[in-house]
């Protein structure tokens, strides 16, 4: 893919690209890619192979990552038709390209299948803290609208609650869970029997295909004179799998031993 060297009209721009991205196991999906630049922020978008639908929204003036899941329910097992899930972490610097570059950028062929330059490692992250959703705009205003459907489902971890509560975010949005070392009983979800009973649910998801980092190419003008440009983009493929507690197991169907 290549930066579109001519700015959008506007101050700010916005733009949506659609990417086809190869699944584990060779299935072909279409992955949405958002950029506004005037709010600062990007979100992606794809289905799993699962079938779940996959959001994350990075919001860069607030250094919030979105995670949201919208998971499918087997419905013969008593679950509602999906069951919906938003993990909330710190956004780190060069996680992702800026939402700037990210609206510029155009595909030639938009028919190519992707599959990511580099695939970097799995993250396993324990969210120990729940979020208050009616609370959580000024952590970021894109909570309301994303985790919408999820509002008994916003986790979070304490390491980023710190960083935040020194930003001065309000502290009576998060709550710490319950954890295993309060309920020395409390077991993992997968081996846990009994489907009322609390327990450590685990959740994986991937980020099949996302800009991570610039390309610089350089070049020479009539003076001899070398500077560079952005030129194009590297791609990331990133799984993460998030630990949480749940009151009863029957939250965390996915999450057993077939």
């Amino acid at each position: 893919l290549a930066l579109a060297p001519a700015p959008l009209p506007g101050p700010a721009a916005r733009a949506e690209l659609r990417v086809r991205v190869r699944l584990p196991g060779g299935r072909v999906t279409e992955e949405s890619l958002q950029a506004d630049s005037g709010a600062d922020c990007v979100s992606l978008e794809l289905r799993a192979a699962d079938g779940a639908l996959v959001t994350l929204t990075a919001d860069f003036r607030q250094e919030v990552k979105i995670f949201r899941a919208l998971i499918l329910g087997e419905l013969e097992r008593g679950q509602s038709q999906f069951q919906a899930l938003c993990f909330i972490t710190r956004l780190h610097r060069n996680e992702i390209i800026p939402s700037e570059s990210m609206a510029k950028l155009r595909q030639k062929n938009p028919r190519t299948v992707r599959q990511a330059e580099e695939v970097r490692g799995v993250e396993h992250l324990t969210m120990d803290v729940a979020v208050n959703f009616s609370k959580a705009a000024q952590l970021s205003s894109h909570i309301h609208n994303v985790c919408a459907e999820a509002k008994e489902a916003i986790y979070t971890r304490e390491e980023d609650v710190k960083f935040w509560l020194e930003k001065g975010v309000d502290g009576s949005m998060f709550e710490v869970l319950p954890q295993t070392s309060d309920l020395p009983d409390l077991q993992r979800c997968k081996l846990c029997a009994d489907r009322w009973k609390p327990c450590i649910c685990s959740y994986s998801l991937s980020i099949e295909w996302y800009p991570c980092m610039l390309k610089y190419c350089k070049s020479r003008d009539a003076g001899g004179k070398v500077s560079s440009y952005k030129c194009g983009i590297r791609s990331c493929q990133k799984a993460y799998t998030f630990d949480y507690y749940v009151p009863q197991k029957q939250l965390c169907l996915w999450d057993e031993d077939t």
